[in-house]
């Protein structure tokens, strides 16, 4: 309910607190910038170990013509893949990855370890790529074309006739579904 002011009766003054709001405002300001650079250092992001990291002690135990499938089987664990045509190249393949704020995620580190194996079985060959021998790929920005994709104005009119049934199913025909028709 609203007071309406009487000249017998004035309205008492409201009280102003001019130290107040220069002082909120004063501390507003810094306290808002503290909040905001003090977010960076709460989320920091931890790097994440993908797929299967060999470490490269590991690979020095490997020794060629000497080392197994068991010995690398043990020391590095399940190959990442193997070779499409050769079961006898095993791949392990390993990434360190780091989440960005409003990105996708950062490769930090990458390494790809590839053994070559015989048909009994010892290690002939051991190899050591990382981030710096790979190549760039290039998407290309084409389609496939497929036969029938493109119709003209006059074949999207005709291409409906004979697709309208005007008994809306009524009719069956003889394919087996349903009773025969007479």
């Amino acid at each position: 309910m609203r007071r309406l002011a009487c000249p017998d009766h004035p309205l008492p003054a409201r009280r102003q607190r001019p130290m107040a709001r220069s002082r909120l405002s004063r501390l507003a300001g810094p306290l808002l910038a503290a909040a905001l650079l003090g977010g960076c250092s709460l989320f920091h992001m931890q790097e994440t170990a993908r797929g299967n990291m060999v470490d490269h002690a590991d690979l020095q135990e490997l020794i060629p013509g000497i080392s197994t499938r068991a010995d690398a089987t043990s020391l590095l664990g399940t190959p990442t893949a193997k070779a499409s045509f050769n079961d006898n190249e095993w791949i392990y393949i390993g990434q360190m990855t780091q989440p960005r704020v409003a990105q996708t995620t950062a490769v930090r580190k990458q390494k790809v370890v590839i053994l070559t194996f015989d048909d009994k079985g010892v290690l002939r060959g051991l190899r050591e790529l990382d981030g710096k021998d790979g190549q760039p790929l290039s998407m290309i920005a084409a389609t496939t074309p497929s036969p029938g994709a493109h119709s003209s104005f006059l074949q999207e009119i005709l291409g409906n006739i004979g697709g309208f049934n005007p008994f809306g199913g009524m009719q069956q025909n003889n394919t087996g579904i349903g009773p025969p028709m007479p």
